[in-house]
């Protein structure tokens, strides 16, 4: 039996299907830039790699793409039956959900009441659940919160300075975000560093959607997200940290109403807003051509990730290790360069050599005389849904 790990992102799906008693990858693929004309449809079965270009319109798309591979052309599963359990990678969990959750239609519910708290990703996780539950109504669905990870954080780091009794009223605080990855990436630094005791990391996650944590023996003390996935570094689409006030002002400046502002800085801001393109490849190929606007929208990504750094290294009173992960964390040397450029004084230093080495596997790409180790580690969320749907459905 095997477990389909299902992970629907702002535009992507990733999935994976996982033995679990075998421990063994059965296959496993990747369907990135859904609603773009030019989808990337990847799926890997047997050590082989199907890559090809279509159209691929929605999320619920991607799903039917995904069974079909699965059960007509690779053929690794006879039948749906052969599914234990599905699980889904779910943004917001609220204030009522700090753990992975058997699906009903009371949780089902509850998801899509936060869907004003992640506006970009949960109606695709929605989505998901909602088809696999059509196609598959007898398996299990098992849900699996980015959220639940950050739940370690003291008041002092996820409260915000609002008044005291509104902020506990509307449960206003920092939540945190990419938490599979963060606590994949978590494990995985603790075993690099020999689970010394008292180990400290900071984790960078840069992908379309990006966030930092800070890390201390497994546990998350802060995080850049907030109330929402908006907060933080600069990502594909979303403005990151800004003055809120600019919201009144666009409001008032533009006419639009604050939902408008508010899909705007979501959807249209970040690397999209500042260069004209959201994908990083089509960035960085603008850049190497001249584009100022490309150029300086890696600057100013480079330089919202070096500051946060910064933060939680004084947070954390110094570090042992530095993480990069995610798709633009663990691809882009570019990247990690700009990030690490001139802070040798904070004790971080990268071998260039290493750095430009394009293994995909985890690797040690600081030099001999960086005091704070940097990683490049792959991460494996669709790993932690599994493993979490595993306990649920096992009992």
């Amino acid at each position: 039996m095997s477990i389909l790990s299902i992970n629907c992102g702002s535009s992507s799906l990733k999935y994976q299907l996982y033995d679990w008693d075998a421990q063994k990858v059965l296959a496993n693929g990747l369907i990135d830039r859904i609603g773009l004309p030019d989808s990337n449809i990847v799926h890997k079965h047997n050590d082989q790699k199907i890559a090809r270009k279509d159209k691929c319109a929605d999320h619920r798309t991607a799903i039917n793409l995904v069974l079909a591979f699965l059960l007509q052309e690779a053929k690794v599963i006879h039948s749906l039956q052969d599914i234990e359990g599905v699980g889904h990678r779910i943004v917001h969990g609220g204030v009522r959900f700090s753990a992975s959750a058997l699906v009903d239609d009371a949780v089902l519910a509850e998801i899509k009441a936060n869907e004003d708290l992640a506006p970009l990703h949960t109606p695709p996780n929605v989505v998901g659940i909602e088809s696999a539950r059509e196609v598959m109504p007898d398996t299990p669905q098992v849900v699996i919160f980015d959220t639940a990870f950050h739940q370690t954080m003291p008041e002092h780091a996820y409260a915000y300075a609002l008044n005291y009794e509104l902020a506990q009223k509307y449960k206003i605080r920092k939540y945190g975000f990419h938490g599979s990855s963060h606590r994949y990436v978590s494990e995985r630094t603790a075993v690099l560093l020999d689970n010394k005791p008292g180990w400290k990391a900071i984790i960078v996650h840069v992908g379309n959607g990006s966030s930092l944590s800070a890390v201390k023996d497994g546990k998350c003390l802060d995080t850049s997200m907030g109330l929402t996935p908006l907060a933080g570094v600069i990502m594909g689409t979303r403005a990151g940290d800004l003055d809120p006030a600019i919201v009144q002002f666009l409001v008032s400046k533009t006419g639009e109403t604050v939902d408008r502002i508010m899909s705007r800085l979501n959807k249209e801001s970040g690397m999209l807003g500042i260069s004209g393109f959201s994908d990083q490849r089509d960035i960085l190929a603008g850049a190497a051509k001249g584009d100022a606007r490309c150029q300086l929208a890696l600057r100013m990504q480079a330089y919202s990730v070096k500051k946060y750094i910064g933060a939680y290294l004084a947070a954390l009173n110094g570090a042992d290790a530095l993480i990069f992960t995610a798709g633009i964390g663990e691809n882009s040397p570019d990247f990690r360069q700009a990030v690490c450029a001139d802070m040798e004084a904070l004790g971080l230093k990268l071998d260039d050599a290493k750095n430009q080495e394009h293994s995909g596997a985890e690797r040690l790409v600081s030099s001999p005389s960086s005091k704070i180790k940097v990683y490049v580690v792959p991460t494996n969320e669709e790993f932690i849904i599994a493993r979490d749907v595993i306990e649920i459905v096992r009992g």
